[in-house]
């Protein structure tokens, strides 16, 4: 028998489209195509108290002991997108209800997106585009150190996180793109068989062409990009944020932008969006972006096939194929 789901996300948007209920409806009883925006209401009571599944997505309401109480039959919370920190108390994990996330899916195209970045940052392409554009900005930066061009480059990556090890992949049919990581968590071994070297954070700034943030959004990474870090990068290298943004110093990398000596490439910031004012929004070795390296448009299909698998797996009782466990939640970003 097909296990009865709910939705839960921000109301008036269509996540799934009819392509997508379908494959809900494959897995599962879909009860109200109508996602949950709120679980304060007596259709939220009504449909908590049949779920077997809750499917969230962007904008699904806090899951606490209180939303749980109302739903003694639901097993599984199948998150369709990417962390669930924000989303889900103790008390899910106190009951036992497996908890899953689509972060893998939504990290395939943000990890395209830093490749994009990184290709087009090595040919100094974002700042030709604006130079073409306005030539009087020719004098605002320079390339230093750095030449143009995808070979013989060197690729800082911080944080071997889905995003980050998935960037690692994408790297490999580059032979002359040397990659390079720090993550405190990844030993040498390991390092060696996702096939990079590994280096102390200051250590790997000295050397890269190109430094792309990939680490989560947790009390000990917070500012780790700072002024001593931005220091050390080369004159003329590109720094890449698609993970979080206060993980960069803002006001030490606006000091570097100011005089010219680095790019940057932000699709995150903090705070987000930034004001209007920030000065981020109109230097010219800045290419920034409204975050939107995760999954946008037809990439939410990928997205979906992976709840949908989970459901399955949940069903079929089989192990989860990304489970999210409590003592992962300090890890996540």
């Amino acid at each position: 028998m097909q296990p009865r789901i709910v939705l839960a996300h921000w109301d008036g948007l269509d996540f799934y489209g009819d392509a997508g209920m379908a494959q809900l409806a494959q897995v599962g009883e879909v009860l109200d195509r109508e996602p949950l925006s709120s679980f304060d209401d007596q259709r939220a009571d009504d449909l908590l108290a049949r779920a077997e599944v809750l499917v969230g997505h962007w904008g699904c309401p806090l899951i606490d002991g209180s939303v749980i109480e109302r739903a003694p039959d639901l097993g599984l919370i199948a998150y369709t997108a990417g962390t669930v920190k924000f989303t889900v108390t103790d008390d899910v994990f106190d009951r036992g209800i497996r908890i899953t996330s689509g972060a893998p899916a939504n990290a395939e195209p943000v990890a395209e997106f830093t490749l994009a970045a990184i290709l087009f940052a090595n040919k100094d392409v974002f700042f030709e585009r604006d130079r073409m554009r306005n030539p009087s900005i020719a004098t605002s930066r320079s390339r230093g150190d750095v030449p143009v061009g995808n070979w013989d480059k060197t690729v800082g990556i911080v944080g071997a996180s889905m995003v980050g090890r998935r960037v690692i992949e994408l790297l490999r049919p580059f032979p002359r793109l040397d990659v390079i990581l720090y993550d405190p968590f990844v030993g040498h071994d390991e390092a060696a068989r996702l096939g990079v070297r590994k280096l102390d954070l200051d250590d790997l700034c000295a050397v890269a062409d190109v430094l792309s943030v990939h680490a989560p959004d947790i009390p000990s990474t917070r500012g780790m990009i700072g002024a001593d870090q931005l220091a050390a990068l080369r004159t003329g290298a590109t720094l890449i944020n698609t993970a979080r943004g206060a993980l960069v110093d803002h006001d030490a990398l606006i000091a570097e932008l100011r005089d010219g000596r680095l790019y940057a490439v932000l699709d995150v910031t903090d705070p987000e969006p930034l004001p209007d004012d920030n000065p981020l929004r109109i230097l010219p070795n800045v290419f920034l972006t409204p975050h939107l390296a995760g999954s946008q448009g037809t990439e939410l299909g990928r997205m979906t096939e992976s709840v949908v698998d989970e459901i399955r797996r949940y069903a079929a009782g089989e192990r989860a194929a990304n489970e999210v466990t409590r003592s992962a939640l300090d890890r996540i970003a």
